[in-house]
């Protein structure tokens, strides 16, 4: 069986397509084997307060795609523009890496895929940003 395992804490939440899971007193595991099932922990979800870097505004609008709150087809457009703006900043090989990443994962409708490589360069933009205060 192939697809994605969650392992999840005691009373965690999860997304999965729109709905809020909860687990139960105990850790637990759920298969989803359904394919571009659009999940999103809740521990790892930005709040629409947090989005105050440029970072954190493309992740959360990646993020608004999975919750079902923006229509994929219409925010293609701008998630891609937004990534190429983060591609004038993040310039060394590791970040390219996760736009590219990022970019082909939206290209091809797996936003859960484009938001996971997208957050890979939170470290990086909150280390930028300790280093201009």
């Amino acid at each position: 069986m192939s697809g994605l395992v969650l392992k999840l804490a005691p009373k965690e939440r999860v997304l999965i397509n729109g709905a809020v899971v909860e687990n139960g007193d105990r850790r637990g595991r759920l298969s989803i084997v359904t394919p571009d099932a659009n999940i999103l922990r809740l521990r790892d979800a930005i709040h629409p307060e947090e989005a105050t870097t440029p970072v954190r505004r493309v992740c959360y609008a990646a993020q608004l795609v999975l919750t079902g709150d923006s229509d994929p087809e219409a925010s293609r457009l701008s998630l891609l523009r937004r990534i190429e703006e983060l591609s004038q900043v993040f310039t060394d090989r590791d970040s390219r890496v996760s736009l590219a990443e990022a970019t082909e994962a939206l290209i091809a409708n797996h936003h859960y895929k484009c938001l996971k490589a997208l957050r890979t360069l939170l470290p990086r933009e909150d280390r930028l940003l300790a280093v201009r205060q």
